[in-house]
């Protein structure tokens, strides 16, 4: 039996696609999955289990990277095909089922993922590393070394909160007596995204330090596994962190935090004061034209205050053995 996957080209959208990936592999037990996806989101299905082939879809002029994938799958019988960018490609495949997204700009993307293939309730996204990334992230983060993670950068400048109000959150949440006192500081971003990153990753010594900018994905992944917390702006790496199970906050401004908010119950979304509709309504349709960064809005002392309250929760949890049951979410105050 044999299942083709048609997931994003963006790393985001392709781990809020793994819950539903995941949910295929128990409804299909045994089965053949062939996942087609942009080069950046290769390394979030790798090491999958289950999945036998990886067609990559480099974007090619006049749709010929959709050409090349059903010249890839041309002449093979599938079970199902789910296609999650919605083209027309399953209605040219050999398939007995095909389920096709369609636009839906009101629900949360792991939901509308899984509507697709009628899995209620979602299946929560996660991360296939692989165990060679496990074994070296024990190395990295051995058992009981306690790491704050930093993401931040991020694809669109937009969603950036200002570096120095990062290094600034690392600062206080490390400080002595802080609820991350002494703990070592873990800084991941893209590749050629050092210099952005270097605020955050000087505020701990080097001793302390853990530099994964750059690093790949399944490397990543295996290390966000092992961490106390992760902070970063609206990006892949957040949805990473969320994914593999950590105690994540992710930073909004002018992006649709209902909709790409981290999703699981140790996640949290922190957003600017504003929603993203009161700022449209506010500044006007066009209000990203204006240059300004609406990510400063954002005070220090908000974050610290979700960061603080997220890891005592966690704490909590993980003394008595429960579990929330949904993503949190807080508005930010002004300041």
């Amino acid at each position: 039996m044999r299942i083709l996957f048609i997931a994003s080209n963006r790393i985001g959208d392709a781990v809020l696609s793994t819950g539903i990936l995941g949910g295929l592999m128990e409804r299909y037990p045994g089965a053949e999955f062939w996942v087609a996806c942009g080069p950046l989101a290769v390394d979030v299905f790798r090491h999958a289990p289950g999945v036998s082939r990886i067609i990559v879809m480099r974007k090619e002029k006049r749709a010929g990277h959709w050409r090349k994938l059903l010249k890839a799958v041309a002449f093979r019988r599938f079970e199902a095909v789910v296609d999650l960018r919605g083209s027309a490609t399953p209605w040219a495949t050999f398939a007995r089922k095909r389920h096709i997204l369609k636009p839906d700009h009101t629900l949360h993307r792991v939901e509308h993922n899984a509507g697709v293939v009628g899995m209620v309730p979602p299946p929560a996204p996660r991360v296939w590393p692989g165990e060679e990334m496990r074994a070296r992230a024990r190395v990295t983060i051995p058992d009981g070394m306690k790491v704050l993670a930093i993401g931040p950068t991020a694809a669109w400048r937009h969603k950036m909160w200002p570096v120095e109000r990062f290094a600034e959150l690392a600062r206080r949440l490390l400080a002595p007596g802080a609820p991350l006192d002494g703990a070592h500081l873990l800084v991941t971003g893209g590749p050629g995204e050092e210099e952005k990153c270097r605020p955050v990753l000087e505020v701990a010594p080097p001793e302390r330090r853990i530099d994964l900018i750059g690093a790949g994905i399944d490397e990543t992944a295996a290390a966000f596994e092992r961490i106390a917390l992760y902070v970063g702006n609206d990006s892949g790496l957040m949805h990473l962190a969320a994914a593999a199970g950590a105690p994540t906050i992710g930073l909004f401004g002018p992006t649709a935090d209902a909709i790409y908010s981290p999703w699981g119950p140790k996640s949290v979304t922190v957003r600017v004061p504003r929603t993203l509709d009161e700022i449209r309504q506010q500044e006007g349709e066009n209000f990203l034209s204006s240059g300004r960064n609406f990510m400063e809005d954002l005070a220090v002392d908000t974050v610290f205050d979700a960061a603080a309250a997220l890891l005592a929760k966690t704490k909590a949890n993980d003394q008595n053995g429960g579990h929330d049951a949904a993503p949190a979410k807080q508005r930010s105050q002004e300041g």
